[in-house]
């Protein structure tokens, strides 16, 4: 790995820690975790008391036509508050895991309150 990839593979995680240390999920208000990669996206509901995963999401589950990654973001947002819903959850803790509140992240994030999940 070259040293500038992983300079910033450190400060990514770096950012992660800093994010992590603050936010703590429980079964009643758990944590909503966002990862994405080049291609894909994925959200889970966890409850840190247990270390479990509640409810989790990603964008492949999604049978839409060719869309961009911020709309298939926004519609997996929507998805993880229905899943939410279904198992009696209205609230979560939003844990954008060191990425920056924009873009796919923050789609998901509105899209989860538009499916009515409190952050």
């Amino acid at each position: 790995m070259a040293i500038k990839e992983r300079i910033k593979k450190d400060n990514q995680e770096r950012r992660r820690g800093r994010v992590r240390k603050k936010i703590s999920g429980t079964a009643r208000k758990p944590r909503l975790n966002v990862f994405r990669s080049l291609k894909h996206l994925f959200v889970q509901l966890i409850d840190d008391q247990k270390a479990a995963t509640l409810a989790s999401a990603k964008d492949t589950e999604i049978k839409a036509p060719k869309s961009n990654k911020t709309d298939l973001a926004f519609k997996v947002g929507e998805l993880i508050a229905a899943k939410a819903k279904a198992i009696g959850i209205t609230e979560a803790v939003f844990d954008r895991a060191g990425y920056k509140y924009h873009g796919r992240v923050k789609a998901v994030a509105e899209g989860a309150r538009a499916g009515g999940l409190k952050f």
